[in-house]
């Protein structure tokens, strides 16, 4: 009943907006995959520090210790997850498998990043990091 009221005290071109709003939002969820590029590498780290820099491509497990316990890092498939840890409410683990960007366990505070080599050498520092 209140969205036929809100309608109602629309224009086309409102209504015109508001499509075309949605339409945007809705492309931009399909080609985010295009914008984000593909990593090659793994890297583990613990409390801020690399502790691994593996490719992406060859099947593995890596068990890491991190500050409450050892995670088990799982690669496979060109896919990552973060397969076994000790922390309390195993968000990490739920996360399930990823091929671009991060899993974090904050308890035990390990990141699992996928990147590239590229990444590491095109770092500035902008009007925005400072």
């Amino acid at each position: 009943m209140r969205l036929r009221e809100t309608l109602n005290g629309t224009t086309i071109a409102d209504r015109l907006l508001l499509i075309v709003l949605i339409l945007v939002s809705f492309l931009g969820f399909i080609f985010v995959k295009d914008v984000l590029s593909q990593g090659t590498d793994v890297r583990i780290e613990v409390n801020g520090k690399l502790a691994y820099k593996l490719p992406i491509d060859i099947d593995r497990t890596v068990s890491v210790k991190g500050a409450i316990g050892s995670i088990t890092v799982e690669i496979k498939d060109k896919k990552v997850r973060i397969k076994e840890s000790p922390c309390q409410n195993k968000i990490c683990i739920h996360h399930g498998w990823i091929d671009k960007g991060a899993v974090v366990c904050l308890p035990n505070r390990v990141m699992v990043i996928i990147g590239s080599p590229e990444e590491n050498r095109n770092k500035t520092v902008d009007a925005t990091t400072g």
